[in-house]
């Protein structure tokens, strides 16, 4: 066994550069850097940042190289990648004797950065603050929101104790680590098993409790977001209608209805149609991209987003915030979108009279295969564009890889006020992220027809009132709360987002 240096540099600056770093015997043996093992757990918040697993091999970001032992005179396939602004290498090597370093160049193909496009993970946890630092580098996110919450982990005595990791680095407003252009920031995950999930991102300080519903359930998820946005915190819906819940919005969605959630965290099963219902219903909601990361078997930014910053705004993680807020947001697993209705992109508005005609434009590229594009209006797709792989390659010379793209111009006489937004589907499993399905997803352009506000259909008003109604139902029958105020709170709240919902 040799040990040799492996070095990883940018192609374009020479310097070397976080990746993920994947190498393999000729019968599948994983080898990983000294300092890390082959081997490792993949279980929740189980040694979460010692690799990856990708269900074949095991894979290691490493922050510009490392040490590594491998064997000489055998094919030795590396794969190297960092996210999906950057071309993946795939190259079978074979070590001479007494070789002591392999160089390899990763290439740039895009550089979102240009145009303000930023990329964060809106959710993770379980990852140390230099753990989650180092894996954003490997997977090319500028921003990681790691997230203390509790779990409970069994001690020697088979008793199991409530932990949370994470909270002493809390940050808040402010990154717990940054450098060479990333940034990791602890806030909190606070939740209940039925009423839902928030993430509270940007907040002056952790809000307490992190969870309650255990023992009882007197406590609010409203109240977790107002406190959030006392000083300019961002409240998100995680995990809302899940499969087989017994409350598939919970108090979260009532939190929504009243203005107190500011972004729905999105993936394409099983939550597209419900956050269609909110747009149909007038709720005009961000989508916020997380990957969740609680184990070894998902890579950071799986799912992730991309918010679009001012011309000439410094990059920040308050100016970070303020764009997702403001819903210059779209979320993706590998396929970067430009989308503009009248020039303008996602989460403003266009103003037309009734006879104007609004001017859409969608251009997609990516370096993961996907199927195709979708222009949606209003919950129908009125446009769709086959992904083609046509386009010139990206890389050059023996790191040439295919590039996939799909375009969209269309000019649409619009009846009435109406959202629009993209999509893009493709098939499960890429180099990048290979567990996830390839999807991509806007936030919406509202289009205002004479000034009219989004109209609000039937349908979508009655599911979004059954999910409220269902949630009024629990706290009257299934609630456990030794403070009553905390049942009638919930039920006026109820009350107050169907006011608002069916006005």
């Amino acid at each position: 066994m040799l040990t040799l240096h492996l070095r990883i540099t940018d192609a374009q600056t020479q310097r070397p550069t976080p990746a993920r770093v994947s190498v393999t015997g000729p019968k599948g043996q994983s080898f990983a850097p000294l300092g890390r093992f082959a081997e490792f757990p993949v279980g929740i918040n189980e040694a979460a940042g010692a690799g990856l697993w990708t269900g074949t091999e095991s894979a290691f970001p490493v922050d510009g190289g490392c040490e590594i032992k491998l064997p000489s005179g055998v094919p030795l396939r590396v794969r190297v990648t960092k996210g999906p602004e950057y071309v993946p290498l795939d190259e079978t090597i074979t070590l001479g004797a007494g070789q002591m370093a392999v160089r390899l160049a990763l290439t740039r193909w895009t550089n979102p950065a240009a145009s303000g496009w930023y990329s964060g993970d809106g959710r993770a946890h379980f990852l140390t603050p230099h753990a989650a630092q180092l894996e954003a580098g490997a997977e090319g996110l500028d921003f990681v929101n790691l997230l203390a919450t509790e779990q409970f982990v069994p001690g020697q005595n088979g008793k199991l104790y409530p932990v949370t990791t994470n909270l002493d680095a809390f940050g808040g407003q402010s990154p717990t680590l940054e450098a060479d252009g990333r940034a990791v920031v602890v806030n909190t995950f606070n939740t209940h098993p039925a009423l839902g999930k928030v993430a509270l991102l940007h907040s002056h300080r952790p809000i307490f409790p992190l969870a309650f519903g255990e023992e009882s359930d007197d406590w609010s998820i409203i109240d977790w977001c107002r406190q959030c946005h006392r000083k300019k915190g961002l409240t998100v819906l995680c995990d809302p209608f899940l499969p087989g819940a017994a409350l598939a919005g919970g108090e979260a969605l009532v939190a929504l209805l009243l203005g107190e959630i500011d972004a729905f965290e999105f993936d394409p099963q099983p939550r597209m149609l419900p956050y269609y219902r909110l747009l149909d219903a007038g709720f005009v909601t961000p989508l916020v991209g997380s990957s969740g990361k609680r184990s070894n078997k998902l890579p950071l930014g799986a799912m992730r987003t991309y918010a679009h910053l001012s011309p000439g705004e410094e990059l920040t993680y308050p100016a970070w915030i303020d764009a997702v807020r403001a819903g210059r947001t779209y979320v993706t697993t590998g396929p970067l979108v430009d989308f503009t209705v009248n020039g303008n992109g996602p989460g403003e508005s266009v103003d037309l009279a009734a006879s104007e005609a609004v001017e859409v434009r969608v251009e997609v590229q990516s370096i993961v295969p996907f199927e195709r594009l979708e222009l949606i209006c209003n919950s129908t797709v009125i446009a769709s564009s086959e992904a083609t792989d046509s386009l010139p390659p990206c890389g050059g010379g023996d790191e040439s890889t295919d590039r996939f793209g799909a375009t969209i111009i269309q000019s649409l006489l619009l009846s009435s006020s109406s959202w629009l937004a993209v999509r893009c589907v493709g098939p499960t499993g890429s180099v990048l992220f290979p567990a996830a399905p390839t999807f991509a997803h806007t936030s919406p352009v509202v289009v205002r027809i004479g000034g009219a506000p989004l109209p609000r259909t039937p349908a979508a008003v009655a599911f979004l009132q059954s999910n409220v109604d269902k949630v009024k139902d629990w706290a009257a029958s299934v609630g456990r709360y030794s403070e009553p105020k905390w049942q009638t709170q919930l039920l006026a709240r109820c009350d107050e987002a169907l006011a608002r919902l069916i006005p």
